[in-house]
């Protein structure tokens, strides 16, 4: 069995936080790359350009990306062999975000109450998901998460009988709708299947996973394809000032669900889709 203390993990919390937010991935920068050689508007290709470069400065000058840092979102995959000693995990994670913000100059955006809005002055408490797994690691993703794009997110509870074709539509039309406020090129995660809260966890979760990663589900890749081209086709854009790279991926995850459901959740996110993370 593997001792793992606490302080460990608010230390890895605390730089998990900071270098998601000043780094921004390489799948996604490759893809902006990508975006601006292909596309077609010059308006586009310059914001392209644009978000590339405000994304070398923010890595070379140890600056946040954007200025919305986000809410905490934390994937945790504890080892059902791991002992955490030493206080609580929830507030050794919740400490690691309340260092990683101050250390990091990074934006305190978090409210303590829904209807009463006061600040908590330190983007705490984070937003927490725990799966115990086989083994004697402590897997960290720390995802700080916009509300730009969090606020263009959608979940419906399909009918069955609306098939793959109404989950086509459901994704498309949250695009569509969407328009400019997410900060397009968006990355799309979609869950489907599970209960209402599974599916949503799932659309999170999708948006770790690299975007030049495909499912290795046969139809969902395809459906992963089909609908990232669907979106570039919907004219939105880089910023939503027209053109063809209005997403940089869509990416899937599936669950069994009840004979009687068919539930998608569509969770967007801006071109600054922030993640890191680490293995104790």
């Amino acid at each position: 069995m593997k001792t793992i203390n606490v302080s460990q993990i608010a230390e890895t919390v605390e730089r998990l936080c900071i270098e998601a937010n000043y780094c921004l991935n390489g799948d996604i920068l490759r893809a902006l790359k990508r975006g601006a050689e292909v596309e077609v508007s010059e308006t586009g290709k310059c914001i392209l350009n644009q978000i590339i470069a405000n994304a070398d400065i923010a890595r070379n000058e140890e600056i946040a990306i954007c200025q919305d840092t986000g809410m905490a979102v934390v994937f945790i995959d504890i080892g059902q062999d791991v002992h955490i000693t030493g206080g609580s995990l929830t507030e050794a994670v919740n400490e690691g975000v309340r260092r990683g913000y101050k250390k990091g100059y990074l934006r305190k955006s978090v409210v303590g109450d829904p209807i009463e809005r006061v600040n908590t002055g330190d983007n705490t408490p984070a937003v927490i998901h725990y799966t115990v797994v086989e083994g004697d690691n402590l897997k960290i993703a720390v995802a700080p998460k916009g509300f730009g794009s969090e606020n263009m997110s959608a979940l419906r509870m399909l009918k069955p009988s609306d098939g793959l074709e109404g989950v086509k539509k459901f994704i498309i039309e949250t695009v569509d709708r969407a328009g400019p406020n997410p900060c397009p090129p968006i990355v799309v995660g979609v869950g489907i299947g599970g209960t209402m809260e599974k599916a949503a966890i799932l659309a999170k979760k999708a948006l770790l996973r690299p975007i030049d990663i495909r499912s290795d589900v046969e139809y969902v890749k395809e459906l992963e394809i089909e609908m990232l081209g669907a979106l570039n086709s919907l004219g939105i854009g880089p910023a939503g000032l027209g053109g063809k790279v209005t997403a940089l991926a869509v990416n899937i995850e599936v669950f069994p669900t009840h004979i009687a459901g068919l539930p998608v959740a569509v969770n967007i996110s801006c071109h600054a889709t922030r993640h890191a993370e680490a293995v104790l």
